[in-house]
């Protein structure tokens, strides 16, 4: 996967937020709006829409990129709110408080791929 040459906070605009907060272990996909156009999307943008076409957490593609958490989590909410991603929620919190036996299954599967 290609890393990018210029600093992280030039990416973003020097934004350290955005308008959406990405968990490190929520799910990206492209959707099909994300289609490779140059007049509509930004070269990271390309990028992380061709390493989403397979489901991905935050945390996987910032590892991916070689990229700050915080700045793929900027790049991903600008991603999301242009509609070039899905952002698939999941329930992270059981009834009582504890986390759900579907997140702890998600975290185990990304512990054994290390």
């Amino acid at each position: 996967m290609s890393t990018f040459r210029v600093r992280p906070y030039t990416v973003t605009g020097g934004r350290t937020r955005s308008t959406t907060t990405l968990a490190i272990e929520t799910i990206v996909t492209t959707n099909q709006r994300a289609a490779p156009d140059a007049l509509t999307s930004t070269a990271e943008h390309r990028i992380i829409s061709d390493l989403c076409r397979h489901p991905h957490s935050v945390a996987e593609v910032a590892a991916r990129l070689r990229l700050p958490l915080g700045v793929v989590r900027v790049l991903l909410a600008d991603m999301s709110d242009l509609s070039l991603i899905d952002v698939h929620a999941q329930d992270e919190v059981s009834g009582d408080g504890r986390p759900s036996l579907a997140l702890m299954e998600r975290v185990l599967v990304g512990l054994r791929r290390i």
